[in-house]
């Protein structure tokens, strides 16, 4: 099993750095396919809770890399982090109830698969860097983008970047840069505030290992954040040989692919 999970995590480290997305969009669906297989008691809880460790240690990583290159907005994104664990607080509500079923979960992480890579596909075609004059964001509009960042990083088990970035790119006129350094930050408390809460919610069902506390999985968790690191490093590599055309058409295959393999779970 660990070496499965090493392999799985490799694979996904590659794909997130060859197409420069959040691990999460994998982690999830990767842990998700592992506990309904298993036929562990509340799948999606074990997933997001899991999913949402990892995120936590390849964001940790993420803003270390961005203080390194001396592009690091410590105050926006440490407040838009703590904003974002109210999000996720209520996001962990709704995964926890009867309502949020497997289905639910499907459907939603599917749709956001789609709003993913149209965000992809945008990015790929802009081939002109707008100057924009950036907005003042006041704590209400950052209240506002942690706390949906926070209630998607809770409800799908992601970061919650690919909701903080377009908001502060598109919405607040933020450089991408100076977006992506501050979601990197806000991921990290976002995330952290996600997988403690799982961890420390109550009356949780065995996992698969028995290294878990809640509703985390560290003995799956831990061999899928390892492999990930490394395959992130050849999946960047890979990316700079690589032609736009190619990724994009590489991102859409897996993103259909991912889609497609979930829904089937269900059927």
């Amino acid at each position: 099993m660990f070496i499965l999970l090493l392999l799985l995590g490799l694979v996904a480290g590659v794909m997130a750095g060859f197409f420069g997305v959040g691990g999460g969009l994998l982690f999830s669906p990767i842990l998700f396919f592992l506990f309904t297989s298993l036929g562990v008691s509340s799948p999606v809880s074990w997933t997001v809770g899991s999913s949402l460790f990892c995120t936590f240690t390849a964001a940790v990583s993420s803003s270390i890399q961005q203080k390194n290159n001396k592009n690091s907005y410590w105050r926006e994104g440490i407040i838009i982090g703590l904003f974002g664990s109210l999000g996720v607080y209520f996001g962990k509500e709704i995964v926890t109830s009867s309502y949020y079923t497997e289905d639910v979960f499907v459907s939603f992480f599917v749709i956001l698969l789609v709003f993913v890579s149209i965000l992809f596909y945008r990015r790929s075609k802009s081939n002109v860097t707008l100057q924009l004059k950036a907005k003042k964001t006041g704590w209400l509009k950052q209240l506002g983008a942690g706390g949906l960042g926070g209630l998607i990083a809770a409800l799908a088990g992601v970061g919650g970047g690919i909701v903080l970035v377009p908001i502060m790119n598109l919405w607040y006129r933020l450089s991408i840069a100076k977006a992506v350094s501050i979601s990197s930050l806000a991921i990290v408390l976002i995330s952290l505030s996600g997988w403690l809460q799982y961890a420390l919610a109550s009356n949780a069902p065995e996992g698969i290992t028995s290294f878990t506390l809640g509703y985390v999985d560290f003995g799956t968790s831990l061999p899928l954040v390892m492999g990930a690191f490394v395959g992130g490093f050849f999946g960047v590599k890979l990316n700079k040989k690589a032609s736009a055309d190619r990724v994009q058409l590489g991102f859409s295959i897996l993103v259909i692919a991912i889609a497609i393999s979930m829904i089937a779970k269900l059927i």
